[in-house]
């Protein structure tokens, strides 16, 4: 809490309102269930911090290290009077970017005069940079991811004769077979739907000599994994592999240019380049990156307008792609560690392009 103070003091913030959403559990490791009840912790620049929870979720909350004051409240009090009492006088407010926007307006209306602003202002510099702890769960977290992918591109997850659906619950029982605690995601995108960058899967059967984008990941020890490899079933036709090679370049420039110093705009701009010169610019309609963390999406984001230099310690993604709309599609994706000794994925399976011939085996 010392650096979160530091951080307010530094912005005239005179208190932090965090309740749904990341920030809290990153503070108190505490994570709050996203009821219609508030939870919040209520942390005064000048003062002890004091945490709000419904008296039914009490006995989740651990009190330690002297963080904060654990205050429940009965289903027969009121929670927003509750928060705004402990607020007092102090008027220039930070709150929870996921807090449910009725206590937020009830908020405002017990404290008028209030000046507010997002807490990710006060946080997000601060959990971007990964402690030595975070760094070593983010790596537990990419190895498991990676060894599901392993399998995906050694051919050991059946593709053809499936549907996408039947892929993504594959890949979801893979990812917690490997270690993780919860599936985040499993897209599974085939034939044309492999253009789509956050395809559903659904009820479409994947055939042969189609592309496959797989993008997965879950959560593993509070933080997560992401990662994301291309199949063709059977022999890629020339366009293709011309489109693949073009993305694998771009995706490896992108991962070395992230260097620490460097703008996060920068990295975008060089997987860009190379796309455009390979002549689907057009085809690239997302950003390069977003950090990742007790979040699948985080700061930093690696996009053109992001003018802040990576540090050491930042954790993010490295997921170029090329959707030519109704074909097909292409994604390659690695979780990359700023270092000053250079950047690191953390994911290492193979970029090339996995074929896979024939059904497999989804034993």
């Amino acid at each position: 809490m010392t650096r979160v103070r530091a951080r307010m003091e530094e912005l005239g913030v005179d208190a932090l309102l965090l309740s749904l959403g990341a920030d809290l559990p990153w503070l108190t490791g505490y994570q709050a269930m996203p009821l219609e009840r508030l939870t919040m912790l209520v942390l005064p620049v000048d003062h002890d911090a004091t945490l709000v929870v419904p008296a039914l979720e009490a006995p989740r909350v651990e009190e330690g290290d002297g963080l904060f004051v654990l205050r429940p409240w009965s289903e027969t009090e009121d929670p927003v009077a509750l928060v705004s009492r402990l607020v007092g006088g102090r008027r220039r407010l930070a709150v929870s970017d996921r807090t449910w926007a009725t206590f937020v307006l009830e908020l405002q209306a017990r404290l008028p005069g209030g000046t507010w602003s997002p807490s990710s202002l006060v946080t997000s510099p601060l959990r971007a940079v990964k402690d030595g702890a975070e760094v070593a769960a983010l790596r537990r977290a990419s190895a498991a991811a990676d060894r599901v992918a392993a399998q995906l591109v050694a051919g050991e997850v059946a593709l053809v004769g499936r549907t996408e659906a039947e892929v993504s619950a594959d890949l979801g029982r893979r990812l917690v077979a490997e270690g993780h605690q919860k599936v985040n995601f499993a897209i599974v995108g085939s034939g044309p739907n492999s253009a789509s960058p956050h395809h559903e899967p659904g009820r479409r059967r994947i055939g042969p000599a189609e592309a496959v984008v797989c993008d997965f990941g879950g959560t593993l020890d509070g933080y997560c994994s992401d990662i994301t490899r291309t199949a063709f079933t059977g022999e890629p036709p020339p366009q293709f592999r011309d489109l693949y090679g073009v993305l694998q370049a771009a995706q490896a420039a992108a991962v070395e240019a992230a260097q620490v110093g460097t703008p996060c705009e920068d990295v975008d701009g060089v997987a860009r380049r190379v796309i455009e010169q390979g002549g689907y610019g057009p085809h690239f309609i997302h950003r390069t990156g977003h950090g990742i963390g007790l979040e699948e999406h985080e700061d930093p984001y690696l996009v053109a307008g992001n003018c802040e230099p990576l540090c050491a310690g930042h954790a993010f993604s490295v997921e170029p792609g090329i959707y030519l709309s109704n074909r097909w599609g292409a994604r390659i994706e690695d979780i990359v560690l700023a270092g000053d000794e250079g950047p690191e994925p953390l994911n290492c399976v193979s970029h090339d392009l996995a074929i896979v011939e024939t059904a497999a085996s989804s034993s």
